[in-house]
């Protein structure tokens, strides 16, 4: 499931035109405890490119893609997720704490 994982990643994030920086495993299968229906939950930090940044409109500041019933990718800009983690904010906290992490990006 990993490599599938980190397949829908990469294509996310070509689609998207974003860099993902860091993504994990969320809900109860990172911690352990999955149900036999339990589907994959990856939540992942990203960025976009610079001109993103440099506009005066603020763009949409999170992703969300439910790839079918087994695999759901979701994801917070990394300006919103300081701000969160700042005001602490526990699912920043969990994504950053999950003992699964899919992928930690190299700077592709």
């Amino acid at each position: 499931m990993l490599t599938r994982i980190q397949t829908a990643l990469i294509q996310f994030e070509t689609s998207h035109n974003i860099r993902i920086l860091y993504a994990c495993e969320s809900g109860s299968r990172a911690w352990g405890f999955p149900s036999p229906d339990s589907d994959y939950d990856v939540r992942f930090l990203y960025v976009h490119p610079a001109e993103w940044y440099l506009t005066l409109d603020e763009g949409p500041d999170t992703l969300n893609f439910p790839v079918d019933d087994e695999l759901d990718l979701a994801g917070w800009e990394l300006r919103k997720a300081l701000k969160l983690l700042h005001s602490s904010n526990a699912a920043v906290f969990e994504w950053l704490q999950s003992p699964v992490v899919a992928t930690v990006s190299a700077g592709r």
